[in-house]
C-alpha cells in the first residue's frame, strides 16, 4: 500500500494485497487521513469484483458523512453494477474531477 498526498487529497494505491487486507489497514490508519479527501487507486489489481467494491462501503459512508470525498479508481469493473452509495471511476483524473465537483457542492451547501 502506497500513500501519497496532493494538497487535501490522500491517494492510496494498492498493488498486491487483497482488498480485504486493504480495508482493514484503512480502518486502522483512518485517523491519519480522516480530514482529507481520499482516492483509492486499484488500477494495478485484477480482477475487481463487486464484492471487493462493497468492502469499502462502510468506510466510504463514514468518510462522506464527515463531508469529505471518497473515490475508488478502477477500470476493471462494470460501473453500472456498482452501488450508488460509493463512487467508482475508471481514471485518476476523473477521481480528481469528482472531488472538485463535490467540494463545490459542499461550498454551496448541498
Amino acid at each position: 500500500m502506497i500513500f501519497d498526498k496532493d494538497g487535501n487529497i490522500s491517494i492510496i494505491t494498492q498493488e498486491k494485497a487483497s482488498i480485504i487486507e486493504l480495508v482493514k489497514k484503512l480502518d486502522v490508519l483512518y485517523d491519519r487521513f480522516k480530514n482529507d479527501n481520499i482516492i483509492v487507486n486499484l488500477t494495478s489489481l485484477k480482477p475487481i469484483l463487486l464484492e471487493d467494491i462493497v468492502e469499502f462501503l462502510q468506510i466510504s459512508n463514514t468518510h462522506r458523512k464527515a463531508k469529505h470525498s471518497f473515490v475508488i479508481v478502477t477500470d476493471k469493473i462494470d460501473l453500472d453494477i456498482t452501488p450508488d452509495e460509493i463512487v467508482v471511476v475508471p481514471t485518476i483524473q476523473e477521481a480528481y474531477d469528482i472531488i472538485e465537483m463535490e467540494d463545490i457542492e459542499r461550498d454551496l451547501g448541498f
